[in-house]
């Protein structure tokens, strides 16, 4: 697959990316560094007073593709070839192929994955399991749009001048140079999800990179079309600049709501008044999280752009009917919730909760999208944005916490980034909110329900109770994170150089 992929051609485009874009993602991050500094010392997340104008502009986003004006059902998943023919099969109206947080990045998962894009958009993509199993495609297909990783994360295999070039570049530039032509032939694009962004500079970034590859691959402007997550507190504050920023690309954005707490309890690291209960108390009817869906939805439909609403990760559980009729009864609720508030679509991990997601959403959005609801009843507040949610810690939730966060890096380890766990789809974000919610606890001495104080001699004794016949490196790691001094950005930095250092 390297040779069809990594050819002389896409490589030096690669190369050329990552020579005239790296400086600017590395000074982004150094400027990432100085806010959470500043947060650690006691500033809070706010609107920005030198953007007001364009929040008080009257302006809209560009034209968007017909074949993104109804996107009321979204699957996502990883980029391995019987998942991408099922996700086009599903009958959802888009599938995101994701690089990033479904998506171990061993290398040949990202090298295979391209592949696995390049005959999918070519209509020439089967599987066979090894029980002789053929899966194919069978149009309709959903709208194919791709998810690069994030600023922080390095490709380690792919060196530029001395240095592993951003992994976001090598993502997108492959994908780009393979596939635009190809999509524009078949009547589609170059459609990207953007993810983690912390900054409407992040998004001027973006957009000087679809510019750039737009003219070095001579595509018509305004070709390349991007949603972006917000799935960062900072972020929240930003919207109507990171719309701005990629106004001529843009498409909407996408409440990233698994990430969006990871994001929250890490902002807020050292804020004792925002110390978060039991994961699973932590709903999307909590103030923070109900302010920033209706503020995004707000802010997208004046614009003009599409807001998205976020993942039900459950998947059937075939071996307990009474059990799969509350998880499905918890998506039908999360999407009606959704179609009532104003979103244009939704997310689904699984095709067998394709069916349902739809349902909700035809009959509660008879045309393509909600553009027209305004939502003028909803007022921006940063105090609303950044409440603490209300609830309870408790010995079974740390645990909880424990069992899958080491569950997942031990697959991620293995080079699986998807991964079903307790009747859920899980992704990087699942270990995100589990380390660094004990974390929190351990550093703000928080009490559990029943009046014992969580400490880290505590967690590691759990740690070690619950972890007993897992892989000891994904054991490790999980401790090293959830119990250091200081908390570690991103998870997957060094789980990232586990992964690719030799065995």
């Amino acid at each position: 697959m390297d040779d069809r992929i990594l050819t002389a051609p896409a490589v030096s485009f690669v190369e050329d990316l990552t020579r005239r874009f790296r400086p600017r993602i590395d000074e982004l991050l150094e400027r990432r560094r100085a806010a959470q500094a500043r947060f650690n010392a006691g500033a809070r997340p706010d609107f920005l007073a030198d953007t007001a104008a364009v929040r008080s502009g009257d302006w809209t986003v560009g034209a968007i593709p017909a074949d993104l004006q109804d996107r009321r059902v979204e699957i996502t998943g990883p980029v391995d070839r019987k998942m991408i023919i099922n996700a086009l099969n599903s009958g959802a109206n888009v599938f995101m192929a994701d690089f990033e947080d479904a998506t171990s990045p061993t290398w040949t998962n990202l090298v295979d994955g391209q592949g696995n894009l390049m005959d999918a958009i070519r209509g020439t993509i089967s599987y066979e399991s090894e029980a002789g199993k053929r899966y194919a495609l069978k149009p309709p297909l959903a709208t194919l749009m791709v998810r690069p990783r994030g600023f922080h994360l390095p490709e380690q295999h792919f060196v530029v001048d001395g240095r592993p070039a951003p992994g976001m570049l090598f993502d997108f530039g492959l994908y780009v140079f393979h596939n635009a032509r190809a999509l524009i032939d078949a009547g589609t694009g170059p459609y990207f999800y953007l993810p983690k962004m912390q900054s409407h500079l992040e998004a001027r970034l973006w957009n000087d990179i679809f510019l750039h590859a737009q003219a070095a691959l001579q595509l018509p402007a305004g070709t390349i079309k991007a949603t972006v997550l917000i799935e960062t507190l900072p972020a929240a504050f930003e919207m109507d600049e990171i719309l701005y920023e990629l106004r001529d690309h843009i498409v909407g954005l996408n409440c990233g709501r698994w990430d969006y707490i990871f994001s929250a309890i890490k902002t807020l690291q050292q804020d004792a008044s925002f110390v978060v209960p039991d994961r699973g108390q932590v709903t999307m009817e909590a103030p923070f999280l109900r302010s920033y869906t209706q503020l995004l939805i707000k802010t997208c439909h004046r614009r003009r752009a599409f807001a998205m609403g976020g993942m039900a990760a459950q998947i059937p559980i075939k071996d307990d009917p009474e059990a799969n009729a509350k998880a499905m009864d918890k998506v039908r609720a999360d999407k009606l919730r959704e179609v009532r508030e104003g979103h244009d679509g939704t997310w689904v991990a699984h095709p067998a909760l394709v069916s349902i997601a739809k349902q909700v959403f035809d009959e509660g959005m008879p045309g393509p999208n909600q553009l027209q609801r305004q939502r003028d009843d909803v007022t921006a507040s940063a105090a609303a944005l950044l409440e603490a949610p209300a609830g309870t810690r408790t010995e079974a939730g740390l645990r909880h916490n424990i069992r899958v966060g080491i569950l997942y890096l031990e697959a991620w380890l293995n080079g699986q980034g998807a991964v079903p766990i307790y009747n859920l789809m899980e992704d990087a974000a699942t270990a995100e909110i589990s380390r660094t919610q004990i974390w929190q606890w351990i550093t703000h001495g928080a009490a559990l329900d029943d009046g014992r104080t969580v400490t880290r001699a505590l967690v590691q004794q759990w740690i070690a109770e619950e972890s007993a016949g897992r892989l000891p490196a994904a054991r490790a790691l999980f401790e090293a994170v959830a119990t250091s001094e200081q908390l570690a950005d991103f998870l997957t930095l060094p789980a990232y150089d586990i992964l690719v250092k030799p065995s």
